[in-house]
């Protein structure tokens, strides 16, 4: 265990695990009713909220899968962002205003106006379902790191301890004051791993025995003669899987792909209805949208310098030639992870690997209060309200914090399923974790746009459509149109098309309902 650091490694290993115990005990306040805990009063700074929304799209995934995406392709998953602007705008006008004007805890009680109390719960289901499948890849990811980290290979045995060292660390260090220890969390952690991301650019450009104007040379002609490194759009009309950063899927599928993950997913939303009003929502939202993008590129940079110092010896003054797959103890692992594995100095080799926690225990963090706020606000409280009465402050509190430690037995449970998942489906780090988010924001993107456009739908055609937006992407998932190859042509179609697709889907079936009541939903 940690035989791959140093004694300066483990120091500073042992400093970050202060910073999390001493900066865990002054977050963590003790919550005074659910308002508090699930939406820290609405008294979060705006700021604070946008580094807040931005860590929690950051993860594992993104510092394993960013440097991957640079090192194999260029930068055209940096021209997605223009995808995520026009739904960032499209959420802070048209979506969070009136979450704050029906004053909701969760994104789905909206649904309640129109087609009644089980529609929020039935919304509610599909999210919770969807997001245990997402947070769980991304708690996954960085199991695969801290693996490598703890046991130096990514064994079964290895990653599932991982995995429950993580969500054990991140439900210790949030469950006492809710969604307020989770937002500084956050920024806290934030810190952490940019700062580390912007360490090994540093560390890469050194390495590196050329000046800017040779780099970027060799960036823009690759030795095979292929695109360059630098190409930003890609104007392709490409359906399949590898197509889906060309600029025909951002402007559809990642346009519906932000507008539900900022608007609709209860796992960022909750961030921006802590802000005191919905004008200072909006702008947190906006704000966090334009701190990701260098966030991204930087990310994609480390991926694009590690191309060069692997792969350009024409460049370096010594060749490190990798295979298209490098191995570390004999395990398959990303050029990133390998890269900081065999080629970082101590100290700087346990800060990047602390920023590999650290991204984790962002997105961890964020999912267990998210996924909690529903199971207590949208399924828990209405039963005891039913049968019992009202709950008072002090159980609201205590039920949030037992449902957070059941999110984390959950999430710890998927994670261990998406270690077997991944390796039959061989989909990429990043692809993977984005496209598990489409099960269930199709349905959910259907049935919204039928409330916000249409007058039509009823709770029958709701549930139908959430069920219909689950199953369309689906039944185009490789391993199940495996089951009816010899019968039908297979479609080898992105994420993104997916999701456009069930959304169609879903939006059709929802508007066959007919509405037995009129709610007014104007602000």
């Amino acid at each position: 265990m940690l035989d791959h650091y140093s004694t300066l490694d483990v120091i500073v290993f042992g400093g970050y695990i202060c910073l999390l115990i001493v900066s865990g005990f002054y977050i963590n306040r003790t919550a005074k009713d659910g308002k508090d805990f699930f939406l820290a009063s609405q008294r979060m700074p705006i700021w604070v909220v946008a580094i807040s929304v931005l860590a929690t799209s950051q993860s594992a995934a993104t510092f394993l899968g960013g440097p991957e995406q640079g090192y194999r392709g260029d930068l055209t998953y940096l021209a997605s962002n223009i995808g995520a602007v026009i739904a960032a705008f499209f959420v802070a006008y048209i979506l969070i205003p009136r979450f704050y004007a029906a004053n909701v805890f969760t994104v789905y009680e909206l649904l309640q106006q129109r087609f009644g109390a089980q529609a929020k719960q039935r919304a509610g289901a599909i999210y919770l379902a969807g997001r245990f499948l997402a947070s769980g890849s991304r708690l996954y990811m960085a199991a695969i790191a801290i693996a490598l980290i703890l046991f130096g290979d990514i064994a079964a045995s290895s990653v599932l301890a991982s995995v429950l060292l993580i969500a054990t660390v991140g439900l210790l260090y949030t469950v006492y004051g809710g969604v307020r220890s989770v937002i500084y969390s956050d920024v806290l952690q934030c810190l952490v791993y940019v700062s580390a991301a912007i360490a090994v650019v540093i560390w890469l450009c050194w390495q590196i025995p050329s000046d800017w104007q040779g780099v970027l040379h060799a960036l823009q002609y690759p030795l095979d003669g292929s695109t360059s490194k630098l190409r930003l759009f890609n104007w392709q009309l490409d359906f399949a899987p590898i197509g889906v950063f060309s600029m025909a899927s951002v402007l559809t599928g990642f346009v519906l792909l932000n507008i539900a993950a900022f608007g609709l997913d209860q796992d960022m939303t909750q961030r921006v209805l802590t802000c005191k009003t919905a004008a200072h929502g909006a702008k947190a939202m906006l704000m966090s949208v334009v701190l990701v993008i260098p966030v991204m590129l930087i990310f994609l940079f480390i991926g694009l310098l590690l191309y060069v110092f692997y792969q350009r010896p024409d460049v370096m003054s010594a060749s490190h030639a990798l295979d298209a797959t490098p191995a570390f103890a004999g395990e398959s692992v990303t050029v990133f992870m390998y890269f900081v594995l065999t080629e970082m100095p101590a100290g700087l080799k346990a800060w990047v690997t602390i920023g590999i926690i650290a991204a984790a225990l962002s997105t961890l963090n964020s999912g267990l209060n998210s996924m909690a706020s529903v199971m207590v606000k949208d399924f828990i409280e209405p039963y005891l309200t039913r049968r019992t009465s009202p709950l008072n402050p002090r159980r609201e509190v205590r039920l949030g914090r037992v449902m957070m430690t059941v999110t984390a037995v959950i999430l710890a449970a998927v994670a261990g399923l998406c270690y077997y998942w991944q390796q039959y489906t061989d989909m990429p780090l990043l692809q993977f974790a984005l496209s598990v988010m489409v099960f269930s924001y199709s349905g959910l993107l259907g049935v919204y746009f039928t409330l916000l456009f249409t007058e039509r739908g009823s709770l029958m055609s709701m549930t139908l459509a959430l069920i219909v937006g689950f199953s369309v992407p689906l039944l185009l998932q490789p391993y199940m149109q495996n089951l009816w190859k010899e019968w039908l042509p297979q479609l080898a179609l992105g994420f993104t098309w997916q999701l456009l697709l069930g959304t169609l889907f879903s939006m059709a079936v929802c508007m066959c309902g007919k509405p037995t009541n009129k709610v007014q939903l104007d602000v």
